[in-house]
Formats: structure tokens, sequence, C-alpha cells
């Protein structure tokens, strides 16, 4: 019986972390279908009502973060290695800030954000917190490897697009657009939601060094 076999007879019956990265997740996945809902509101008002629903969000993802931690610090066994349970929890936290962010600015500078660049980029935001999500509801058996990785990969091809949509929307943004303050308000969220979509390939990083070890 190999060590990580033998591992998983000593795995403590309270599933406490698979539940707590699954209600990351979950909060997570809202989180990106809220910032698209809010990208494509024409409304300011309804705007900074989608960022106070997406300000509860983060900070209820900061819960779920904190009790990750909490556990970590009080279990012994862990479900896998502690390093990769940080990591994860760390890398998950930080999708939910950036794309708290994004929504913040969008907010604060009054930008229009019937933009192509932002609304692109909010749709692969969206869809890589799906597939962080699904990918992240099967660490607890760890039985649809190939749902997993496909999951994986999908995220990272959205990462790779997300670069794409950046530098075409910063080279349009310069061509275009004949107000300086406009184009730094603009520059600040795509750079924001383009590292959401970085962090996103941060957490699909930290699962497949988990499923190379554990599955």
């Amino acid at each position: 019986m190999g060590l990580n076999s033998f591992g998983k007879l000593f795995m403590p019956k309270n599933q406490i972390f698979y539940k707590l990265f699954e209600d990351v997740g979950v909060t997570v996945s809202k989180m990106g279908r809220v910032l698209k809902q809010l990208v494509n509101e024409p409304d300011i008002n309804r705007r900074a009502q989608l960022t106070s629903q997406l300000e509860d969000l983060e900070h209820e993802n900061d819960d779920h973060t904190h009790k990750l931690f909490t556990e970590l610090g009080r279990n012994f066994i862990t479900p896998f290695d502690r390093e990769d349970i940080h990591y994860l929890a760390s890398a998950l936290d930080d999708i939910a800030d950036y794309i708290y962010a994004s929504a913040k600015k969008i907010n604060f500078y009054r930008v229009n954000p019937n933009d192509t660049g932002i609304q692109k980029m909010a749709e692969l935001i969206e869809q890589a917190t799906i597939h962080v999500a699904s990918a992240v509801s099967e660490l607890r058996n760890m039985k649809n490897l190939r749902q997993i990785t496909e999951a994986l990969v999908r995220v990272n091809d959205i990462e790779n697009q997300a670069d794409d949509i950046f530098d075409l929307s910063i080279e349009k943004l310069f061509n275009e657009e004949n107000d300086f303050k406009e184009v730094i308000k603009k520059r600040e969220i795509y750079q924001v939601m383009e590292i959401a979509t970085d962090k996103c390939e941060d957490a699909a990083n930290v699962i497949e060094s988990i499923i190379v070890k554990y599955a």
C-alpha cells in the first residue's frame, strides 16, 4: 500500500475541508455571474446595488476562507497537503477579491461598462469561475478525473483568451479614446479583470497539483 493510500485510511471523518472549499467555489461562481450582470446593466443605480451584492459575497467568501485557515490550524490530519490547502484557499480568495475590485472600480469611476473589452472580460471571468467551482466540487472523491482535467484545461484556455482581450482592449483604448482620464480609468479596470482570470488559473494549477499527488 502506497503512502498516499495509507494516509487516506486516517482521513478525518469530518469532511469540513471539502465542504468549505465547495462553499467557496459556489460563492466565487456566484460572484462571476453577478459581475457579468453588472457590466451588462445600463442603470448606474442598479450597478451600485450589484456592487453591494458583490461586497456581501466577498465578505461571505472571507468567512469561508477564515474557517479554512482555522481548521488548518486545528486539525493535524488533513485530506491533502497542508500547503496545498493553504495555496488553494488563498487562490480562491484572490479570485473573489479581484472580482469585487473590478466592480468597485467600475462603480467608483462611474465608467459606462458598455464596452466590448469589459463585457468580454466579464464573460470570461464568469466562465472561469464556473469551471473552477466544478473542479473544486470534485476534490471530495476525485472519481471524475476527466471532468476535473477538462475544467482545468478550460480555465487555462480562458486565461489565454483574457490576455488577448486585454491586449486588444488596451490597443483600442489608446487609439480611439481622446479623454486621458477615461484611458486611465478603463486601463485600470482591464488590468484588474485580467488579474481575476490569472487568479482563476492559479487556483486551477493548485488543483492540478493536488490531483497529480492524490488521484
